[in-house]
């Protein structure tokens, strides 16, 4: 089984370095530079897991998600990957949507963990990898 997941961040060298450590462990990945772009590939490609930063230029990514979440069916999990380490901002993030809530800088074998633990809290089965 494929588990793919749509990664949405606007810098660049997040968003590669987090689509290399996941396509090594052995996800599908897609990749989006804003909120705008994150929410088409959310309802064209169908993710099981959506990484997503929250300052985003076009469409932030607390907003993405309420609209990921209402929109696509079924939802997908919502990982969101911030510099916001505040702890009203994880309340916020998490009380909006999303499964889970990480603080950059972040460990990607930390990711990766988080990804598996949310995809098999959801009842899917996890990729075991790096």
């Amino acid at each position: 089984m494929s588990v793919k997941v749509l990664v949405v961040d606007d810098e660049d060298d997040v968003r590669r370095l987090i689509q290399i450590k996941l396509k090594k462990a052995g996800f599908e990945v897609v990749t989006a530079a804003d909120g705008e772009e994150g929410v088409a590939l959310a309802r064209s490609e169908q993710p099981d897991v959506v990484i997503i930063d929250w300052m985003m230029p076009k469409l932030d990514g607390p907003t993405a998600t309420g609209v990921i979440k209402a929109e696509c069916n079924p939802a997908p999990i919502v990982l969101m990957l911030t510099a916001k380490g505040a702890q009203e901002d994880m309340i916020n993030g998490l009380m909006g949507g999303a499964d889970d809530y990480i603080v950059k800088p972040f460990a990607p074998r930390e990711l990766i963990a988080r990804v598996n633990v949310a995809l098999v809290k959801a009842g899917k089965q996890p990729l075991i990898g790096e």
